[in-house]
């Protein structure tokens, strides 16, 4: 018994420590581009956006937009005020739960490159296809009618920078971006923490014999069931991911794993509260049937092509 403490209290240290370094980097680099391409340039651009193409740049829009549901919500309420095509928005929509930037880098330091970009390409695409086919079967009628009120006037392209050098000329953007880290991750350590303790846990105390009997890969009813667990089990990504990457190490299937993080993520609690307040229920029934599809089938695949 000691021995499990011992060993879980390692691993709490080490993947947390990973944690913390890897999100404050991230965040940092994903403030700096914020602060080089405002939001509001990229909205009037996917107004004029072709189909096909406006779904996959809103798609890499929503994939580099921080980082829950509070924030997603009023962007694509401002997206589709501002004209922007409802196809579009529902790309950005299913995909900035998915892959943002903290879920990529996590996915990439804890589970290795081959299932990150397994995850990238799958969710990626996915999230382009369905806003096409969502708005060629004329889903945009169930949108509420919804105004945000306020909102961020602060745009980082207004502000005056005074200088020559390049310090002078850059330091409030880069100060700008190191503000926006510190606070995010204030906002999210409790989560990382927690998520870090519910891994370490099961790392020193959970049989692998366990896990495998009941999520390995030969249970072909893991993935969907894992899917739906994962709605109940996601607090944050941050949360998530470091206790998946115990539960693969365990044993737990490629294909459960992806299937937990794409069901929590996309179906949390959280995020189908705010999506009720501007979609219809039919609307709302929709986007959580594409989100287990895409969890199962981009689960399925997963197995099939690691194994």
């Amino acid at each position: 018994m000691l021995n499990n403490f011992t060993t879980a209290g390692i691993y709490f240290l080490q993947i947390a420590g990973e944690l913390v370094a890897l999100f404050i980097g991230i965040t940092f680099l994903v403030g700096l581009l914020q602060e080089y391409v405002p939001q509001d340039k990229i909205q009037r651009f996917l107004t004029r956006a072709p189909k096909g193409i406006g779904n996959i740049i809103g798609a890499g829009f929503g994939s580099l937009t921080p980082f829950c549901s509070c924030s997603t919500i009023p962007i694509l309420v401002g997206l589709l005020n501002t004209g922007v095509p409802f196809g579009i928005c529902m790309s950005f929509l299913l995909a900035s739960p998915l892959l943002n930037p903290v879920i990529f880098v996590l996915l990439l330091a804890l589970l290795g490159w081959k299932i990150t970009i397994l995850y990238a390409i799958f969710t990626f695409a996915a999230s382009v296809i369905s806003g096409l086919i969502l708005e060629k079967l004329g889903f945009a009628q169930y949108v509420k009618s919804v105004t945000v009120v306020g909102g961020n006037t602060n745009d980082p392209s207004t502000v005056s920078i005074k200088g020559d050098s390049f310090w002078e000329r850059h330091k409030p953007r880069i100060k700008r971006a190191g503000g926006f880290a510190w606070t995010l991750f204030k906002h999210i350590a409790v989560y990382l923490i927690i998520g870090a303790a519910i891994g370490s846990v099961i790392y020193g105390f959970i049989p692998e014999e366990w896990i495998v009997n009941i999520a390995g890969p030969d249970n072909l009813f893991a993935i969907p069931i894992a899917a739906v667990i994962g709605v109940p089990l996601y607090i944050r990504a941050e949360t998530i991911i470091p206790i998946s990457a115990v539960l693969l190490e365990k044993g737990m299937a490629v294909g459960t794993v992806v299937a937990l993080i794409i069901g929590g993520a996309g179906m949390s609690i959280p995020e189908i509260s705010l999506i009720a307040a501007i979609f219809k229920k039919k609307l709302v029934g929709v986007f959580i049937a594409t989100i287990f599809a895409v969890a199962v089938l981009t689960g399925f695949l997963a197995n099939a092509l690691t194994m």
